[in-house]
């Protein structure tokens, strides 16, 4: 998995103007790490997982609104991949929240990142986008929003997308 996380410490001293390039992945990834408005100690966080389906940008959307009005901090877990990452990253910048962008590396198994990124980050709650699925799906496939819901150690937000979104 890939994650670029920007402390307090990789932040610019007062007297210089801060960075809007968050610091190289040290495990080494080959592609330019997106910037970030770095998490502040203490404040709350919401973990979003995000996709560019409907379902992952409904739940970017209810992220959103949930950080404001909490007054807290996102952590986005982007399945995407790079082709989104820098719409996803300007919608965020524009939002003026805090936030953080967090590579998954295996978007098959977006489950075990949302709940590994929310127990790390001391999450308060995590959000998550459903599809419609059919119940032999379900039986096949699994569900990640199944495990999410299951195995966080802490609440899950699960929001539908609006049926005619595409």
């Amino acid at each position: 998995m890939s994650e670029t996380i920007r402390s307090a410490s990789d932040l610019a001293p007062a007297d210089q103007a801060p960075s809007n390039q968050a610091p190289s992945n040290q495990a080494g990834a080959e592609r330019d790490e997106l910037p970030d408005q770095s998490l502040t100690s203490g404040q709350a966080r919401i973990v979003v997982g995000y996709s560019s389906r409907p379902e992952g940008r409904a739940a970017l959307t209810r992220a959103l609104s949930e950080a404001r009005l909490r007054r807290a901090g996102l952590v986005v877990v982007n399945t995407s991949g790079d082709a989104e990452a820098a719409d996803l990253a300007d919608q965020l910048a524009a939002s003026g929240l805090n936030y953080e962008i967090r590579s998954a590396a295996d978007a098959a198994d977006s489950a075990e990142a949302l709940i590994r990124i929310a127990e790390t980050t001391a999450a308060d709650f995590i959000v998550i986008g459903l599809r419609r699925r059919s119940p032999v799906g379900k039986l096949l496939l699994g569900s990640n929003a199944q495990r999410v819901l299951l195995d966080a150690a802490c609440p899950v937000l699960a929001v539908k997308a609006e049926p005619d979104a595409v």
